[in-house]
């Protein structure tokens, strides 16, 4: 039988695998659900995959299982995500998951070879958010290339599978990837900067809090954001097409968020949640499609 056509066993679960990624992300991600969906079909479910595992992963360190366990004080945050980062390699491993995030990452890990380099610095800063609720200037480094850098490299690895580079070009991709992931990273921080500290107790950005949070200190955090997507859009004309519109798309939007954010008072700031309305994320994924070049 061809199962191609006719998926059966391993083949049927593969696909039941992707469904459940894929809604992952477009329950959880407007923003970054809508820049994938520019994606080429031959690569977005691999994009899909990728970001349903670390969504769970995330949700696990982040309230979703410590709200679990106010109704089951047997569970533990810091053992469920133990249990899901040794179930993922398990999983790169063998190429099979009975947790369908986990078989359906698995299955684009080995397919396009992301390997457990990028993906245990993943689980390192996932397991700081239980451990650490202020960093210095080095662990907060470390953070934000585990929690962001690494998902922005396992999305290059993606894109650039089956292409041939340069050594220069490699490494100019791999500074964008990079690049890319630390904006969304702090973009994300100054959006939900109210939110960390109040419900979660958490002080991402060393030395900053809502208590000291000043017009200066969100100038120089505006302006740090900026470099960094200005090293990402250095490296965008070297994608390939099935996937340079859409990064382009998620870096025009975030490049929106953040000037939005430096328009934005610092003490406004603490008390609202910056976003791009759907007009105008439209007219920037218009944009993306149309070839725009940054």
């Amino acid at each position: 039988m061809d199962t191609t056509k006719n998926p059966t066993g391993l083949g049927l679960y593969n696909i039941a695998a992707h469904r459940a990624a894929k809604e992952v992300i477009y329950t959880y991600s407007t923003s970054f659900g809508f820049a994938t969906r520019i994606l080429s079909k031959r690569i977005r479910h691999h994009v899909e995959n990728i970001y349903a595992m670390v969504r769970v992963a995330d949700e696990i360190v982040d309230g979703s299982a410590a709200q679990a366990a106010l109704f089951a004080p047997g569970l533990s945050p810091e053992k469920e995500i133990e249990a899901f980062e040794l179930e993922t390699y398990k999983a790169m491993d063998l190429g099979f998951s009975t947790n369908l995030v986990i078989h359906a990452f698995a299955i684009t890990a080995r397919e396009v070879g992301i390997g457990k380099d990028i993906v245990e610095p993943f689980f390192y800063s996932m397991r700081q958010d239980l451990m650490e609720k202020e960093h210095d200037q080095a662990s907060f480094e470390k953070y934000v290339y585990g929690s962001a850098e690494v998902v922005g490299l396992m999305c290059l690895a993606v894109f650039v599978h089956g292409k041939n580079y340069s050594h220069a070009e490699k490494t100019k991709l791999v500074l964008g990837a990079r690049a890319l992931g630390s904006a969304f990273q702090k973009v994300n921080f100054l959006r939900d900067l109210s939110a960390d500290f109040k419900r979660l107790g958490r002080s991402y950005f060393p030395g900053v809090n809502v208590e000291n949070f000043t017009e200066e200190t969100k100038r120089r955090l505006v302006e740090d954001i900026a470099q960094d997507l200005t090293t990402s859009a250095s490296s965008l004309g070297l994608l390939p097409k099935a996937a340079r519109r859409a990064v382009t798309a998620a870096q025009l939007l975030f490049t929106e968020l953040n000037l939005n954010i430096g328009n934005t008072s610092a003490a406004n700031l603490i008390d609202t949640r910056i976003r791009v309305n759907n007009f105008k994320k439209l007219w920037l994924v218009a944009r993306a499609l149309l070839g725009a070049k940054l």
